[in-house]
């Protein structure tokens, strides 16, 4: 059995995207594409969902995470998890790949002639095409690959050259710099003509050349001429008296100069002499303004230690004032809640029968039907001073049964304070009257307690279960007579029936 070819190490190592179309000779099909490059697929692997990625391309899009795959939202077929695309998400789909490896290719460099297989081109001709564009290195111009060599050495102008007299290396542009520096550059000697003198030599050769030219001892006071070595005394014998005129003239000048700087150190010294006076000045007024600095200092930390003070004060203050008010608040609800407790008592009866006072009876109703506020309780009332304690509780837009239809109105057994002392469960017949104002027709409703029932068992909260009529009054009843509703106000009477207590 044949041994099977190795893949070409670019593609193991799956660090490139895919191949790009112009390297086709025939058709493109669509399936031979990449889903996130849109070249062709190179390594290909198959995610979850179906779609096809270059091993390159579906590593770099999950490198940073769980990603949703674009075709299947552009094809509209995103159905989670199966278009997350993930680490490990994808196979390595080696039937599309040998499809692709085996389509005809050509070389999509200009003026290359190769053909062959994807394939071939990917294992033996992708990175070696002598018609490939590259990049210089240095001077970032592009080239084809076998231009490399004759550009590198002829034409690159960041090239390096190595200098034919001293060998050491430089960049082509800087030539002009280097020959200027070079040390074996060869000189030509100005006074005896001689070449091919090295930089480095070339000091010491005019310092014994008898024929070279070196400017007159006098030509720091004006003496212009250069003279050979061995004729410089012939020089200075034959115009001695040039050089004393030159002398002279640059004496009388140094001497005019001389009575210049003197008048101008005499007014230097003049004028020190006044900045002295103006310093010596300045330091009297900078000690006495140091002293105000320090008694403004010290009264400032004064200041500051009384307002510390002050400060602290104020916080102690302030702490009362919050004390003071916290006190004023509890002090408040424990008016109302004595207000509210007055008003209890002064409604509240002692024997057994009570008279309950609706007003504003349409606002209420509405707010009934609208829900705010569905049920209304009565104040507290006692079979006597430590009797039972009760109250009523009304439906104006019914309650269970009777909502929309009915006003009910439930009977509501009270947690006393001389409940210990009463008999339980509670038993006494209870009778619920909606009072027709012209005292003719009152709608009349009685019971017996339930004994086995919660709601007249001695309570453990502050109230307990309602129970009554549901039914109690019609509501089209109540509307069609207007005896029971007057100035807005109706009247509900409870009696409790004292027989036994």
């Amino acid at each position: 059995m044949a041994a099977q070819e190795p893949s070409p190490p670019s593609s193991l190592e799956g660090n490139k995207p895919g191949f790009p179309k112009k390297i086709l000779a025939n058709n493109l099909e669509e399936k031979h594409l990449c889903n996130s490059c849109q070249k062709i697929l190179r390594r290909p692997l198959q995610a979850q969902c179906g779609h096809r990625f270059c091993s390159f391309c579906f590593h770099k899009i999950v490198s940073s995470g769980p990603q949703n795959c674009s075709a299947c939202i552009k094809e509209d077929l995103f159905e989670e998890p199966t278009s997350i695309l993930k680490q490990g998400g994808a196979f390595p789909d080696n039937a599309a790949r040998r499809e692709v490896e085996a389509l005809a290719a050509v070389c999509p460099n200009e003026g290359c002639t190769w053909t062959g297989t994807i394939k071939e081109f990917e294992a033996s001709h992708e990175g070696s095409c002598d018609f490939m564009i590259i990049l210089c290195p240095s001077c970032k111009e592009l080239m084809r690959a076998n231009e490399q060599e004759r550009h590198n050495e002829r034409e690159c102008p960041e090239r390096t050259l190595n200098c034919k007299y001293c060998k050491e290396p430089f960049l082509l542009k800087n030539i002009k710099a280097h020959d200027e520096i070079c040390p074996k550059y060869p000189m030509i000697c100005e006074g005896c003509a001689k070449k091919k003198i090295p930089r480095e030599k070339y000091v010491d050769h005019i310092k014994f050349c008898s024929k070279f030219k070196a400017p007159c001892r006098f030509h720091v006071v004006g003496c212009d001429t250069s003279v050979e070595k061995e004729k410089i005394h012939d020089h200075e014998r034959q115009c001695s008296y040039e050089h004393l005129n030159l002398l002279l003239t640059v004496g009388a000048a140094l001497e005019l100069q001389l009575q210049s700087e003197k008048a101008k150190v005499a007014e230097l010294s003049r004028r020190c002499q006044e900045l002295e006076l103006k310093v010596s000045t300045f330091e009297n007024i900078v000690c006495v303004l140091n002293r105000e600095m320090e008694r403004s200092c010290a009264t400032m930390e004064a200041y500051n230690r009384q307002h510390r003070l002050d400060q602290d004060k104020i916080e102690i203050l302030n702490n009362k004032v919050r004390q003071l008010e916290r006190t004023v608040s509890l002090r408040d609800l424990s008016i109302v809640e004595m207000e509210g407790k007055m008003r209890e008592m002064s409604a509240a009866t002692y024997d057994g029968i009570f008279v309950w006072k609706i007003s504003d009876f349409t606002k209420k109703r509405q707010d009934a039907v609208a829900g705010r506020a569905p049920a209304m309780f009565s104040p507290a009332f006692y079979t006597s001073k430590y009797g039972y304690k009760m109250c009523l509780r009304i439906y104006l837009n019914g309650d269970g049964t009777g909502r929309g239809t009915h006003l009910s109105l439930f009977f509501v057994v009270m947690r006393g304070h001389c409940d210990a002392l009463l008999k339980w469960p509670f038993n006494q017949k209870v009778t619920l009257m909606l009072l027709d104002q012209n005292n003719k027709e009152h709608i009349i409703d009685a019971f017996r307690p339930d004994i086995s029932s919660s709601s007249f068992q001695r309570p453990v909260s502050d109230m307990n279960i309602a129970s009554g009529c549901p039914l109690f009054c019609s509501l089209s009843k109540l509307d069609s007579k207007n005896s029971y509703i007057r100035d807005d106000t109706i009247f509900i009477k409870a009696i409790v029936d004292l027989t036994g207590l």
